[in-house]
């Protein structure tokens, strides 16, 4: 089944290329969740549309990723959360969340969709956390979860 990608998907694809993915996953999990959409001949304006948004969001050039890398990885980032007696949180620190501490603390913009945490962010403690800055940059990114006063 060929498909256009509307969104990320880590090991598959970014926006606006054209993949080819067997019929059931693309049928049950990357078409129902919005994720791609079919291709046809038509489709290939929407292709551009998509790339053309892609190129203006996106860090240029590898070496301006490299120097937001670095900044990013020089500079821990610190979150305040809401937590209860054993440092559970109350919810989960969300990419979002992840995205706005960074900015607050380097005055980058990193999108939030470019934000990956393995696992679950639910007690209060230090995690490290990929932010995907361009095809060939990631970044790992020191995050503290501290109690809110």
């Amino acid at each position: 089944m060929k498909l256009i990608m509307t969104q990320e998907v880590t090991g598959l694809g970014a926006p606006g290329e054209v993949v080819e993915v067997k019929d059931g996953y693309g049928r049950n999990y990357l078409l129902p969740r919005g994720l791609a959409t079919p291709w046809t001949k038509g489709g290939q304006k929407q292709v551009d549309d998509i790339q053309r948004a892609r190129r203006i969001r996106e860090i240029a050039s590898v070496e301006e990723a490299q120097s937001v890398r670095a900044s990013l990885q020089e500079n821990p980032v610190s979150l305040t959360a809401v937590a209860g007696r054993g440092g559970r949180l109350f919810g989960a620190v969300t990419p979002h969340d992840v995205a706005e501490a960074v900015k607050a603390a380097t005055g980058k913009d990193v999108d939030r969709r470019k934000v990956e945490i393995g696992q679950p962010i639910k007690a209060l403690g230090r995690y490290t956390v990929t932010v995907r800055l361009h095809p060939e940059v990631q970044a790992s990114v020191d995050v503290e979860v501290v109690p809110s006063a």
